[in-house]
């Protein structure tokens, strides 16, 4: 039998490379990209892969990613299955915003 597929091997990528996503959460939409890439790609590399990088340029021009929740810089080197998460800027800091709540929650109580 010429050419014979033995089971599974239609679905095997090609040596050399790792499959990963890359992911952005917008207030109202998330994206998620899965791409197959070479195995050295960078975290950088894989966000310009993606795409997502030419949609939305506006949260990747200051480069805070992470992985998997973690915060990555962006020569990181990838691994098979990393998620990758673009980070948006804070629209506020965190510790400005439970002071203004602690604020007006003492405010209600008076």
């Amino acid at each position: 039998m010429a050419n014979s597929i033995k089971s599974g091997d239609a679905f095997r990528q090609p040596e050399n490379t790792i499959t990963v996503e890359v992911v952005l959460a917008l207030a109202e939409q998330q994206y998620l990209r899965r791409i197959t890439v070479p195995s050295d790609t960078t975290l950088q590399a894989a966000v310009t892969a993606s795409g997502l990088a030419d949609e939305f340029p506006q949260y990747v021009m200051d480069g805070t990613f992470g992985i998997f929740g973690k915060r990555a810089a962006p020569d990181t080197v990838l691994q098979e299955g990393d998620r990758v998460e673009i980070y948006r800027p804070l629209l506020i800091d965190p510790k400005s915003a439970r002071r203004r709540r602690a604020r007006k929650k003492q405010h209600e109580s008076d």
